[in-house]
């Protein structure tokens, strides 16, 4: 056979690899999905709870490194944007107990729910594919997807994606 055969066979492999990729993985959504979880004291909390508000959702853990290098500055933006219709939401991969010592520790001042491994299919959902962590959204008032980061969220990043919304 020619190389051109050759070449032809591989393009058509490879479009069907994509093609089969693509329709085999979940599509991210472009809105918040309606969810409901327990926060660290059993208290149940739906997405519908913050409508109407920018929300800034972190999936974290309590033994996750940078997941703790973050934190305490979203406690201390949650304290500045509060009154600006910003909400942060933490939903941690983790264990009740453990996020309550975390929490009562650093001092978190917005909600802190708890997904446990379950958790994996909503960050999924939202676009994180391989489930690392920390994992930041950014929802608009209208529940639109807008900015989604794994790792640490520099400030400067998180607040130019809010002002610009």
């Amino acid at each position: 056979m020619s190389r051109w055969v050759y070449a032809l066979i591989s393009l058509l492999a490879l479009g069907t690899g994509i093609l089969a990729y693509s329709c085999s993985t979940p599509k991210v959504t472009a809105q918040l999905p309606a969810f409901s979880l327990a926060d660290m004291h059993g208290a149940i909390h739906s997405s519908s709870e913050w409508e109407g508000r920018v929300r800034v959702i972190n999936f974290w853990a309590t033994w996750c490194p940078p997941c703790i290098k973050e934190i305490p500055e979203f406690v201390r933006l949650q304290d500045e944007l509060a009154e600006g219709g910003v909400q942060f939401i933490g939903i941690a991969l983790d264990n009740p107990e453990s996020v309550r010592e975390f929490a009562a520790i650093h001092r978190i001042n917005y909600p802190s729910l708890v997904a446990e491994m379950d958790g994996f299919a909503l960050v999924n959902r939202l676009g994180n594919k391989n489930g690392a962590l920390p994992y930041t959204v950014v929802v608009d008032a209208s529940g639109k997807l807008v900015y989604q980061h794994i790792g640490i969220v520099q400030r400067k990043d998180l607040l130019a994606v809010i002002n610009r919304i």
